[in-house]
């Protein structure tokens, strides 16, 4: 093969090295920070650019997502002297990549020693009960505080989540027996309410079943009284026709006396133990006597 060609070829493999390290593709959400000569030149957002070959090279490929870490407990001391574990999680994002590659060595592990002695900081003001009630406040504290302290390291922290807070056992036994008492003191008072409850209902039905049987004995007292005017009236409306239809049948005088003896033998028929008799019908019964005596003889 003449040398001409050779060297041709060698030609076109260097220009296709040259090529390869001219083009860079970067993805997407990731930026790629460039050195010349050991100099930050420039960082590349996504898509195809271009560099110098063999001058310009590729320091860090910075991606450009929310990124979550989650931290190890930590030992805190509250206001009140209480040594208790928290875990907390931090969720963050690149907004500069020069500043993440050039800002701070080991930028993860800057956050975590920032995120525990800002906790300590912030729990060291609350007393026990506070930090168990204030998870929110504690929360936005500790972003606020970590976004201006990385915001120099083109970080900014979206939200710090504290995970969990564990006090010593002997608290954590205490508090289970006030929780205790506390739901006992609850169905205390939920039972003497409902005891309550069931008497004075209780007494409301005994005083409604009162009223009504007393509205009705009056009821039954009043129908009876009412019973016995009406068979009185009625009583006394027969006599008074029957005292008018013997007006109006003119009766004999031996009538009247007839049933002057009847009324005479319903009276002896009493328990009175004395009788009055008018004094014509003493005449009468003297002289049935008589009459009686002189059949006799």
């Amino acid at each position: 093969m003449p040398i001409g060609w050779i060297l041709v070829i060698i030609l076109l493999v260097l220009g296709l090295v040259v090529l390869s390290q001219a083009v860079i593709v970067v993805q997407q959400a990731n930026r790629y920070v460039i050195e010349r000569l050991g100099k930050y030149s420039k960082s590349l957002n996504a898509g195809i650019q271009f560099v110098v070959p063999f001058v310009d090279r590729i320091t860090k490929k910075v991606s450009l997502k929310e990124q979550v870490v989650d931290f190890a407990p930590q030992p805190v001391i509250t206001k009140d002297n209480v040594t208790m574990q928290i875990d907390t999680v931090v969720f963050y994002m690149v907004t500069d990549a020069k500043l993440f590659t050039y800002g701070v060595n080991n930028p993860l592990r800057a956050i975590e020693n920032l995120t525990a002695t800002t906790l300590r900081n912030i729990m060291g003001d609350l007393e026990l009960d506070e930090s168990l009630t204030s998870r929110d406040q504690i929360n936005a504290k500790m972003r606020i505080i970590l976004d201006e302290a990385t915001d120099p390291w083109g970080i900014k922290i979206v939200r710090v989540e504290v995970k969990n807070i564990i006090p010593p056992k002997d608290i954590r036994e205490a508090m289970e027996k006030q929780m205790r008492a506390e739901r006992e003191r609850r169905q205390s008072i939920l039972i003497a309410e409902g005891q309550k409850r069931a008497s004075i209902l209780t007494a409301e039905g005994e005083k409604q079943s009162q009223i009504l049987r007393a509205e009705g004995e009056k009821e039954v007292r009043v129908r009876e009284a009412e019973g016995r005017a009406i068979a009185i009236l009625e009583v006394q409306t027969a006599t008074a026709k029957g005292i008018e239809l013997i007006n109006k049948s003119n009766a004999s005088e031996a009538f009247l006396r007839l049933e002057a003896y009847k009324a005479m033998i319903q009276v002896a028929n009493g328990q009175a133990t004395k009788l009055i008799i008018p004094s014509d019908m003493q005449g009468m019964v003297g002289l049935a006597s008589t009459l009686a005596e002189t059949f006799k003889k």
